[in-house]
């Protein structure tokens, strides 16, 4: 075997590993050793946000400096023992009726994963079930994503704004960080059809921006966006994923997707340094050691949504 390549045991799961000496977030020095130890140990509390929903990977096989690429397809890379699911390939995927994707259910999964350089997890507001099919969406998502001239702390004005409404409504939204520049505020939820999140989401965005037109901005036209607020209700689309919680993202210095607690939002909010809400993958793990899982919400905090007219 090549001294860059090694085999190693994972909770039963033998693996091949290469390359674990190679730089990937060039700014810090972060290995793809450093990337395959963060999600073993992240593990415990990213799981269970991805589990039975099919992963999208970005892959940086050179590090963030270097070119990337979409990979949805992957199940035919992955191990026998890493579960597969066949689902409706989206418009966006020519030439395809089916995808053929994994999901990342065990520890192993991860390793396998983070191997391959996928920096970034991110999935879909759906499960599928146990026959592989899909179900209802049962997360709502609002990304929120700053314009030129805006930052996190309008995302937090916007985000304490959006928890008032959901709260109105009977749900239990959570917060956490995109690990780039923006935010997303999610809620679990139970819902009529596959189009009802995206019909409440976007009547949402279309509230806040009558609201504060000089603020928030509910269309992706860029001429709209300087200054302002765009809340995403368009990332409820079936079709589309959203960064998992706890992925790292392939920015300069690994930043990570992270859960917040809403005091934290208001804190930026009314003024703190909103530097304080840009974490690493180390101050990930000792936030998860000492507050838990922030993004975890019990099964019975689960609400349906209120219906909004299609249009």
């Amino acid at each position: 075997m090549s001294p860059t390549r090694q085999r190693v045991q994972v909770e039963g799961r033998q693996l091949e590993v290469s390359n674990l000496d190679k730089v990937l977030f060039g700014e810090v020095g972060f290995t793809k050793a450093m990337v395959i130890d963060y999600h073993v140990r992240i593990a415990p509390v990213l799981l269970p946000h991805v589990a039975g929903r099919p992963v999208t990977f970005t892959r940086w096989p050179d590090g963030v400096d270097g070119p990337s690429f979409f990979e949805k397809n992957s199940a035919r890379h992955a191990p026998a023992w890493v579960r597969r699911v066949t689902v409706p390939s989206p418009g966006s995927t020519r030439g395809r009726e089916t995808l053929d994707m994994v999901l990342l259910e065990t520890v192993p999964d991860l390793v396998w994963s983070a191997n391959m350089a996928a920096l970034e997890v991110h999935v879909p507001q759906w499960r599928v079930g146990a026959d592989g099919v899909p179900e209802l969406p049962d997360l709502l998502v609002l990304d929120l994503d700053p314009g030129p001239g805006a930052g996190i702390a309008e995302c937090c004005a916007v985000a304490e704004r959006l928890r008032r409404l959901l709260v109105t409504d009977g749900l239990h939204p959570v917060v956490k960080t995109s690990g780039s520049k923006g935010m997303q505020v999610y809620a679990p939820i139970s819902c009529a059809d596959a189009d009802h999140p995206s019909r409440y989401a976007r009547d949402l965005a279309q509230q806040l921006s009558r609201e504060t037109p000089e603020q928030v901005v509910w269309r992706m036209e860029k001429a709209l966006r300087p200054g302002k607020v765009l809340v995403d209700w368009s990332q409820n689309n079936t079709a589309k994923t959203t960064v998992a919680p706890y992925s790292l993202r392939a920015r300069a210095g690994a930043t990570v997707s992270t859960p917040l607690d809403w005091a934290e939002v208001d804190g930026v909010r009314d003024g703190a340094d909103p530097a304080t809400l840009r974490f690493d993958t180390a101050a990930v793990l000792d936030r998860v050691e000492r507050l838990g899982d922030l993004f975890a919400v019990p099964e019975r905090h689960r609400a349906a949504l209120p219906e909004v007219p299609a249009r």
